[in-house]
């Protein structure tokens, strides 16, 4: 069994003009949302095996928060430059390259991208808020799998 668990990155700042896209930092309600939300996933007993960024400063800054809130070393994750924007196929991608000894996987990335693979994943998820939290249950024993695989259990959290 494989489990996905898709994170929209927390919520950002507009403040600064000057600021590049990719550099934006959390604003006061994504600082707080994401431990939050980590918070929900430990009481669950859902702590990945690993979690995946995008390299952009809100999306890694809310993988960092919630792998605190879980007790997991910050140290473990991993950026990869193409979440950054990316599509759904692009997310799979990204989780195909996963060493299939993991069982839990956490992605930290963006939308529209995101909301369109849990949207494609289940039925039940038109779109993603942010820091919203999708989890996917699937029959399968890779991580190059799941584009085939359905999945047999869904679970979905926003911070409201």
């Amino acid at each position: 069994m494989k489990t996905l668990v898709l994170v929209r990155h927390a919520k950002s700042a507009w403040g600064d003009p000057s600021l590049a896209d990719h550099d934006r930092p959390l604003n006061a309600r994504g600082r707080r949302d994401a431990p939050e939300m980590g918070r929900r996933l430990r009481e669950r007993g859902m702590v990945p095996d690993a979690i995946v960024s995008s390299t952009a400063v809100r999306a890694r800054t809310t993988a960092e928060a919630i792998a605190s809130a879980l007790g997991v070393d910050a140290a473990t994750l991993r950026l990869d430059e193409r979440l950054y924007g990316s599509s759904p196929e692009t997310i799979l991608d990204v989780v195909a390259e996963l060493d299939d000894d993991l069982s839990t996987a956490m992605v930290v990335a963006h939308d529209p991208g995101l909301s369109d693979l849990a949207s494609r994943l289940s039925d039940e998820i038109e779109h993603m808020p942010t820091c919203a939290v999708a989890e996917f249950r699937f029959r399968a024993w890779t991580w190059a799998e799941l584009p085939e695989s359905e999945p047999v259990d869904v679970r979905f959290d926003t911070p409201r």
